[in-house]
């Protein structure tokens, strides 16, 4: 378990974190999630060591962090910190050894890893010249080379294309079956959707919404799929239901409460066909939109 308790950092006048609380779960992964600026790089940076908060704590595994965990960990800069001019496999040799790994093990690590990415072939290329693609590639290889104890990714899948995003999050699903706590920002909604068990919403600077994917959807508003032919433009009609959408018989409506939604089902027999009645499972990116308006 990664924990952060009451992190406060100000840049002069600014308050960029204002007493950030939350939970890094081990065996999945956690989202974090933000507009440009909201503070999601900051808090990474502090929770690695590169800055220090003004006020609160890190804690893992329920200890305040030490230097020594952090040194177990796995961390990737939204900026790029490998070496542009180094072989890529040379470099991840020597990152690994820099964690203690033996250099035949950090050798024959760094390869299972680049032909996890589908990289091997470029083993002797400089860095500087792979794609940006790839060289997003090698940084992510570089956070997992020694096992990391615990994941902290910021914006890994920026710049990947979709065979190397799903080789990602196969790794990382992995990474996480073993236990270890896993938290990455990212931008693209769809994959947090896809892959995170928990999700930390950070706006200016707080958080504005944080749990399981399951507890997050029980919060959100509750919206109904009813489809009823030939046109369900009626429901605009009906007291209690909010209609946010209507195209032909189908329609997304909010119900006040379960009475109105009955009623309602009742009248939509009344009146004919009823083709679907059903709550509508929200994703977690509609989730992030609605608690950051």
């Amino acid at each position: 378990m990664l924990e952060v308790k009451g992190l406060t950092r100000r840049f002069g006048d600014r308050t960029v974190l204002d007493e950030v609380s939350f939970s890094v779960p081990a065996n999945g992964m956690t989202g974090f999630v933000g507009a440009n600026g909201a503070g999601k790089t900051t808090t990474m940076r502090i929770i690695m060591g590169v800055l220090k908060s003004h006020s609160g704590s890190v804690y893992f595994n329920g200890t305040q962090i030490a230097d020594a965990d952090r040194a177990r960990f796995g961390y990737m800069p939204e900026e790029r910190g490998l070496y542009p001019k180094q072989q890529v496999l040379d470099q991840l040799q020597y990152l690994g050894q820099l964690h203690g790994m033996s250099r035949g093990d950090a050798r024959t690590e760094a390869l299972d890893l680049l032909d996890r990415f589908g990289i091997a072939d470029r083993t002797k290329d400089k860095l500087e010249s792979l794609s940006l693609g790839n060289q997003q590639r090698v940084q992510v290889a570089a956070s997992l080379m020694h096992h990391p104890t615990a994941l902290v990714l910021d914006e890994p899948f920026s710049g990947l294309d979709p065979l190397a995003v799903d080789s990602m999050t196969s790794l990382l699903a992995e990474r996480a079956a073993t236990g270890v706590p896993i938290l990455f920002s990212s931008h693209q909604l769809d994959l947090i959707d896809q892959l995170c068990d928990n999700l930390v919403v950070l706006a200016g600077g707080k958080i504005v919404a944080s749990g399981t994917a399951a507890e997050l959807r029980a919060r959100a508003s509750a919206k109904h799929v009813v489809v009823t032919p030939p046109d369900a433009g009626w429901l605009r009609e009906q007291p209690g239901v909010g209609v946010l959408d209507v195209a032909g018989p189908r329609a997304l409506v909010e119900f006040a409460d379960d009475a109105t939604a009955q009623r309602v089902l009742r009248a939509a027999v009344q009146r004919g066909a009823v083709t679907e009645f059903a709550p509508q499972r929200p994703s977690l990116a509609e989730i992030y939109r609605e608690v950051i308006r």
